[in-house]
């Protein structure tokens, strides 16, 4: 009997959880959104102001939509006044339409990916909703808005959430076609726009992962006929209306000019083809390890992550179904699962990057969604309430061995003497930054110094999670586990972009930018000495042109070799000239003491992270 009453208490307990932090099934709740707005800004929207915008490809994509504006040219980006050609343009439109109605800040920067977020929690919530119930789509949202791998690569300016966005879209207008007897003009050419934003994306990669998708999805339930149901004509015509205008007029303003290939080469060629073969020209892409490729998503999915298996598990196990039919629910498992697949698969054969996956992680949350709520609404002594107690207690374990090597790190390290640059307390591995992430490689045990507060918010905001999950779930009470691990990563995350802005100086240029403002004149001349990506911050924050102390190379290769590009290249000889003429000249280097101005008289203006602005002048005077 007192086990009957105890069972009766938690389940009124249950039932007492507020509305707002736990929705009930349902069709849509406004409590819901709210929530899922209010955690979209403690996560994203609070951090669009800090720290400034990186070097590379932050302030190359920045730069990229602020010449758009200044040019008026929509079809053709350029960036240090060259041509750029290399990426789809949605991206660049979104951000210069920021700048025409915000100005040009690092928050109107920013902005466009973070609304991208929330359309993209949005887009999950609604689909998870669908399939799931309203309480699988809330969870859906949660897990995709407080895992880890979204929020670090939408810390720059990428548009693979948004290839994620389209993605989650398209398989809803797929889904769709799928639960009606004949699909209608809406869901058919709903999909085919989807597909055609997706290009306008990211290229080709919007067609080939929905379409390989869709195939397997049909191969396997043998429903091949489906796709004579989806108005290929018509959806065809609708694709390009929206996707072929920008190609076509990209390719008639930069047509094959002498030895220089045309637009349609390099974008489709170059950039697509040969690079997916680790053949692009020039070379600059490193790739990551196969298995540390697959072994990553696990990590931009924490701490969620240790709730996968078992959703994977129930996926596999209706596959033995698909002979005699799937239910709806069954056919959106199926699907989201072959979705994150494909581009597991794609880039297995192909150079890749750390976040080439992060288009993967909302199939994968949809996945997690529909599962915890349905651990949410089994018995207490279900199979899914004991798969969910024993992963609990699995990522508790985890977070202690965690913090304790936290705090290891924390009590060894002691806080730099203020005043130090961080990059003095760095071990620099040059080979591995072509890696998103190879910067952090960096860090030493002394670098660690500078990290002691972030450290311990970090591993404060773990242990109480991950405990407070333990035993809410030994409890019966899985809600409240997963409220508290959603507020755990809010904790985290906010250290983790504390930790971001204290590690900033190393991978932006924007004070040396400032510095070199505050001299700067009309005619005086900014030199990179090396490539143009690795202080690309300065012409975005100064606005001004800069000159390339090498080669042609990376970003600028292809527009550099038209005969209308600007002379932006200098050689030793050409800087010698420039270093003596009259005209004050700014030189950006990675050391203190570059080659180039050995035995010349120099002055340093300004130094931070490890990077240096030398003069011809002294303008202290």
């Amino acid at each position: 009997m007192s086990l009957s009453v105890t069972s009766l208490n938690r389940a009124a307990v249950a039932e007492s959880v507020p509305v707002l932090l736990f929705p009930a099934k349902s069709k849509f709740r406004w409590s819901s959104a709210l929530i899922i707005v209010v955690f979209w800004v403690a996560i994203y929207f609070a951090g669009i102001f800090t720290p400034p915008l990186l070097d590379d490809v932050d302030t190359i994509h920045a730069e990229a939509a602020r010449e758009m504006v200044l040019q008026h040219d929509w079809v053709t980006l350029h960036t240090d006044g060259i041509r750029y050609l290399e990426k789809a343009p949605l991206m660049y439109w979104a951000v210069a339409a920021s700048y025409k109605l915000f100005g040009v800040h690092d928050w109107s920067t920013r902005l466009p990916l973070m609304l991208g977020v929330l359309l993209l929690l949005f887009a999950v919530y609604g689909l998870g909703k669908r399939y799931y119930g309203e309480r699988g789509g809330f969870y859906s949202a949660m897990v995709l808005g407080t895992c880890v791998g979204p929020y670090i690569f939408t810390r720059f300016e990428i548009p693979d959430v948004i290839v994620g966005l389209w993605l989650a879209v398209g398989a809803y207008f797929f889904l769709r076609s799928l639960d009606e007897e004949e699909p209608s003009r809406l869901t058919c050419w709903g999909f085919a726009a989807t597909c055609a934003l997706n290009v306008l994306t990211k290229s080709l990669i919007g067609l080939v992962f929905p379409f390989a998708a869709i195939g397997l999805y049909l191969l396997l339930t043998r429903n091949l006929r489906h796709l004579l149901k989806l108005r290929l004509l018509s959806s065809t015509l609708v694709f390009f209306a929206i996707a072929a205008p920008w190609h076509i007029l990209a390719a008639l303003r930069n047509p094959s000019q002498g030895a220089v290939r045309g637009f349609l080469w390099f974008y489709f060629v170059n950039e697509q083809f040969l690079r997916y073969v680790n053949k692009r020209v020039p070379a600059g892409y490193d790739t990551v390890p196969l298995f540390i490729f697959w072994a990553l998503l696990l990590v931009w999915l924490v701490p969620w992550a240790v709730f996968l298996p078992q959703a994977v598990l129930e996926v596999l196990g209706k596959l033995r179904k698909l002979r005699a039919g799937l239910n709806p629910q069954q056919r959106a498992n199926l699907f989201f699962f072959l979705s994150v697949l494909v581009i597991l698969v794609f880039f297995s054969f192909s150079t890749r990057q750390e976040y080439y996956t992060i288009p993967a992680v909302p199939g994968l949350a949809l996945l997690l969604g529909g599962w915890l709520a349905k651990e949410a609404e089994s018995g207490e002594d279900s199979a899914l309430r004991r798969a969910g107690r024993s992963s609990s207690l699995v990522l508790l374990l985890i977070v202690v061995a965690g913090s304790i090597l936290g705090l290891a790190v924390l009590f060894s390290s002691r806080e730099p003497v203020p005043g130090t640059d961080l990059a003095d307390l760095l071990q620099k591995n040059p080979t591995e930054y072509d890696l998103s992430l190879g910067h952090f490689l960096d860090l030493t045990p002394e670098a660690m110094g500078a990290f002691r507060i972030p450290l311990l918010g970090a591993v404060a905001s773990l242990m109480l999670g991950a405990s407070l999950n333990w035993f809410f779930r030994r409890r019966g009470q899985p809600r409240y586990g997963n409220a508290a691990l959603a507020l755990m990563m809010v904790g985290l995350l906010a250290c983790v972009h504390s930790a971001f802005a204290t590690f900033s100086p190393i991978l932006s240029s924007k004070q040396l930018a400032v510095a070199i403002e505050k001299h700067y004149q009309p005619g005086d001349v900014i030199v990179v000495d090396g490539q143009y990506h690795e202080a690309s911050t300065l012409n975005f924050y100064t606005g001004i042109p800069l000159h390339i102390l090498h080669v042609p190379s990376g970003n600028l290769w292809y527009g550099s070799k038209f005969p209308d590009a600007l002379q932006v290249f200098e050689t030793p000889e050409t800087l010698a000239a420039l270093w003596s003429g009259p005209s004050v000249v700014f030189l950006w280097a990675d050391n203190a003491d570059p080659k180039e101005l050995q035995g010349v008289g120099k002055y340093m203006l300004a130094h931070s992270g490890g990077k240096f602005i030398f003069t011809n002048r002294d303008l202290s005077r």
